[in-house]
């Protein structure tokens, strides 16, 4: 009996520490692996992928404008988070922002702040505020942690729900390709390997990034009709994890009176 009660405990205790609620939404979360060694594959991973791509020089004025509008939600997302209790949801973050010249419509954003944005998506978001669309609801991918809940139960199917140190050790090159997969590296805007929960959930808390930030969020509800012109007719739904552009911009317009409440214009 004494056993079974330490078990118990061990079980709960396990399970508080693991347990945490998401920003905005308030969602409660359960995550299995460690968020230091996530970070550590996000550096990893980061350098690997500007060093085989054709980094945007500084100089750009396109860089520029990916590099203000980031330096603007980070600050706004330091602030909410600071304010809100969800100030260890920062730690180990090196926010970096580049863009890579590259013809994808596509965008992303690792654990720890570390962003690119393909230069693809450029004429697709067209105007500052539409940029800020895209970059807030990757960050809000990564504040939420998405990607670790995701590549928890991408190990647990693909590797047998190992730990990530012995996925790491065992398994390297399966573990790599899970978290670029879960990350969208490589992949295309709206195709990646989050559930359609992970995506309502983003742009619900992107809409409040983006508008704490100055950026008018009925402008994401804008971008996301530019993205299904731009995709042309989309799947059926039941087909894919992810919300079809119809339904996405239907859920962004029954959240938009909500985060307006946290719009202020510059």
């Amino acid at each position: 009996m004494r056993k079974l009660h330490l078990v118990l405990f061990l079980t709960a205790l396990i399970i508080g520490q693991s347990c945490s609620k998401v920003p905005v939404t308030g969602r409660k979360q359960f995550r299995m692996l460690p968020q230091k060694l996530i970070l550590g594959m996000s550096l990893t991973n980061y350098q690997d992928f500007l060093s085989s791509n054709t980094v945007v020089p500084a100089t750009d004025e396109r860089t520029k404008l990916v590099r203000k509008v980031g330096s603007n939600l980070q600050t706004a997302v330091t602030n909410y988070l600071h304010k809100n209790g969800y100030s260890k949801r920062l730690k180990g973050f090196s926010w970096q922002y580049n863009l890579v010249q590259n013809s994808t419509v596509n965008a992303w954003c690792m654990p720890g702040g570390r962003i690119v944005v393909y230069s693809g998506l450029l004429p697709i978001t067209e105007t500052e505020a539409g940029l800020a669309t895209v970059m807030s609801h990757e960050i809000a991918h990564a504040v939420a942690r998405h990607g670790n809940e995701r590549m928890s139960q991408q190990l647990a199917l693909i590797l047998g729900g190992v730990t990530l140190a012995v996925a790491l050790n065992d398994h390297p090159e399966e573990t790599r390709n899970i978290f670029l997969a879960v990350y969208g590296v490589g992949g295309t805007l709206g195709a990646l390997a989050y559930s359609r929960k992970h995506e309502y959930e983003a742009d619900k808390i992107g809409m409040v990034f983006m508008a704490l930030a100055g950026y008018d969020p009925s402008e994401a509800v804008k971008f996301w009709e530019r993205m299904a012109a731009h995709s042309g007719p989309s799947i059926p739904q039941f087909l894919s994890t992810h919300p079809s552009d119809e339904n996405r911009v239907k859920a962004m317009k029954e959240f938009l009176p909500t985060a307006m409440q946290y719009y202020k214009k510059n």
